[in-house]
């Protein structure tokens, strides 16, 4: 069963929301970033990036420390609130290409060591050990780990009956996105979500899975600290969004390679016609249209490569992902690439225009070829996930991709 929890948020005061509420942080380039930080002073950045008030870039336990003292200070200023009773926000996003509902609530601990909350990537021990520290240090999560379920129509009704009362918030930001935020807190409606996601068996990561290790690994070492565990504390839980199956989006990363490990041209060709019929297209942008069927971008013209099934073998789920396949006939065999997360000869590309930018970085000679895929479906991750195996690194580019500092969990 599924454990989701209502909690006291710390949230934006309502006049502040739209000043509050940031994308995350690695989303704003240098400009950008330091335009906000100069003429907004409620935005949740300035508590993410202390240093700027000191003219001074900080690092370390240094930084954590003085992003708590941030977060403090919005609090005795009064631009965060904090409820009083436990609860679950209902939250809107609507954009012209793409909307979403979903419930911020706490997701548990326990559900993600017990394989409940099922994940399909890998995580890198450092970044979790570093991510649990920062939490402990500042005592509160801001960014959600993006989780699917099933479609369940009992849910969907209780959602739909919260979005037909008066929002606690909602506005535009400058990106021409609407968001709306319910809260709920009538207790009977509050116990009817809780059993009726305890009734999903399995739920899923879409987005998050160094947040979710983070405060995993967190639990584990404040549990061992506190004799008098219950398993309620509040690190026993994480900020989540909760968000039904049919309203994710899932989008392809497209690869680009520096350079082809020492071979020309046509020894590269060669090479591929062991495991794919390839077919030069002279019609402008090539996109491939479905599975195990690939673009090439390569000296100025596009190729498709139809995948030989009579030679590549499919063993599991995995090996019939095409990222995985990618890899294991080109990437690695020909290319010599093997860490796909850390080598630098390899660079990875999303977005509804990014099929023209692998183009044009080719044909300015940032790198030698570019390679685009279908999308991986919701199913394929959930099959993954299933079996416990894991993706290749930036198999997925999943909306929607939620603000911070809008709903604050208090560890």
């Amino acid at each position: 069963m599924a454990i989701v929890k209502p909690f006291r948020a710390i949230r934006p005061a309502k006049d502040k929301v739209a000043f509050v509420s940031s994308r995350s942080y690695e989303e704003y380039g240098a400009k950008e970033l330091n335009y906000h930080l100069e003429y907004n002073p409620f935005s949740f950045l300035h508590i993410i990036n202390p240093g700027f008030k000191f003219h001074k870039a900080i690092a370390g336990e240094e930084r954590f420390h003085l992003v708590r003292n941030r977060y403090l200070e919005f609090l005795e200023e009064g631009t965060f609130v904090k409820d009083d009773t436990p609860c679950f926000y209902l939250y809107s996003i609507k954009k012209r290409t793409f909307s979403c509902l979903g419930l911020f609530c706490a997701g548990s601990v326990k559900d993600y060591r017990e394989n409940t909350i099922k994940k399909h990537e890998d995580t890198l021990y450092d970044r979790e050990v570093l991510f649990a520290n920062y939490l402990k240090t500042v005592g509160f999560n801001a960014e959600p780990v993006l989780i699917t379920y099933p479609d369940n129509e009992a849910i969907a009704t209780l959602l739909d009956q919260e979005t037909q009362k008066p929002a606690e918030y909602d506005f535009t930001t400058t990106d021409k996105i609407r968001h709306t935020l319910w809260k709920i807190d009538n207790p009977t409606t509050l116990k009817k979500l809780t059993e009726a996601f305890a009734t999903i068996p399995s739920v899923y990561i879409a987005d998050g899975h160094h947040r979710s290790a983070s405060s995993n690994l967190l639990a584990q070492g404040l549990q061992s600290e506190n004799k008098a565990h219950t398993g309620e504390e509040p690190y026993n839980y994480f900020l989540s969004y909760f968000i039904p199956e049919k309203a994710i989006r899932i989008y392809e990363f497209n690869r680009m390679v520096k350079d082809l490990n020492g071979l020309s041209k046509e020894e590269f060709l060669i090479k591929l016609d062991t495991y794919f019929r390839i077919e030069k297209k002279d019609d402008g942008i090539y996109k491939p249209s479905k599975k195990h069927h690939f673009s090439m971008y390569l000296e100025g013209e596009f190729y498709s490569l139809y995948l030989r099934k009579t030679v590549y073998q499919f063993t599991d789920a995995l090996s019939e992902l095409d990222t995985q396949i990618l890899y294991k006939t080109i990437l690695e065999p020909i290319l010599g690439i093997h860490n796909l997360r850390d080598d630098k000869r390899i660079s990875y590309g999303y977005g509804k225009y990014n099929l023209i930018k692998m183009k044009d970085a080719i044909d300015n000679g940032h790198f030698k070829v570019g390679f685009s895929l279908v999308p991986i479906t919701i199913d394929e991750i959930k099959t993954i996930a299933d079996a416990d195996l894991v993706m290749p690194p930036k198999s997925t580019y999943i909306e929607p991709k939620l603000r911070s500092g809008l709903t604050i969990y208090e560890i």
